[in-house]
């Protein structure tokens, strides 16, 4: 298990259109549609370098699900983005029918969840996508808490097929892992050794049980382990306990 350490703020969007763009180079079938929002997941270089495997679909987030689904079936690997509420709520009869109905390879990004959103308005926040998406059959959802997590998994959500729902962090704040850290598609990891209690985490929420180990021995309070769960369909909390009771710390 590595050590917790803050080695400066950088977003996970901008991990993410880094990523992209390596993925394009290395797989032609890797494509990108966009919902009038290159700038949020910085698809610039992604248009830049592939221009002929970026759509600008506009603000349409369904005809954008519907055209996905068409690449899917074509054999390409579409990414869509938009922000969190377009690319679940809005687009929810699109994902079930033309992507999970059919098992299509979509993989479906959205930016700015919760309070995240907090700018934009109410109208752009979801508190309700991950369980929207955790309702449909063969759906994985995959919330990086960073940018290193971010990068050693896209490869891996490259080799899986099927529809996945990929939830992602604008703004900058703190790295959790270590560059050197290893993840599984889908499992948890452990953060903090503890003894006698277990807080399983995700997304943002993350930093949150780190500050609440700190002030746990602050007060002298038991210790705390921080579990990073990543949400797939499969995966329920018993799950993670059991795997939690077999790790060697």
């Amino acid at each position: 298990m590595k050590k917790y350490t803050n080695t400066g703020s950088k977003d996970t969007r901008s991990g993410f259109g880094a990523g992209m763009t390596e993925l394009g180079q290395k797989n032609e079938n890797v494509v990108a549609l966009c919902a009038d929002l290159i700038g949020s997941l910085k698809f610039d270089d992604f248009k830049k370098n592939h221009p002929e495997r970026f759509f600008q679909i506009g603000i349409a987030e369904a005809n954008m699900i519907g055209v996905a689904a068409g690449l899917s079936n074509m054999g390409k690997i579409p990414f869509t983005h938009t922000f969190t509420p377009f690319a679940t709520r809005r687009v929810f009869d699109q994902v079930m029918l033309s992507v999970a109905y059919s098992k299509l390879n979509v993989k479906m990004v959205g930016s700015d969840p919760g309070v995240m959103a907090m700018l934009n308005g109410g109208t752009h926040m979801s508190f309700e996508d991950v369980g929207i998406m955790r309702n449909i059959p063969t759906m994985m959802i995959v919330e990086p808490v960073d940018g290193v997590q971010l990068a050693a998994l896209l490869p891996q959500i490259i080799n899986h097929y099927g529809p996945m729902y990929i939830r992602l962090l604008r703004q900058d704040f703190d790295p959790i892992f270590a560059d050197d850290q290893v993840f599984e598609l889908g499992k948890a990891t452990p953060i903090i050794e503890g003894s006698d209690i277990s807080i399983f985490a995700t997304g943002i929420m993350v930093k949150e049980a780190i500050k609440l180990n700190r002030r746990a021995k602050y007060y002298d309070w038991s210790n705390i382990v921080g579990i990073l769960g990543d949400y797939h369909q499969t995966e329920n909390i018993n799950i993670l306990v059991e795997e939690f009771k077999s790790l060697d710390f």
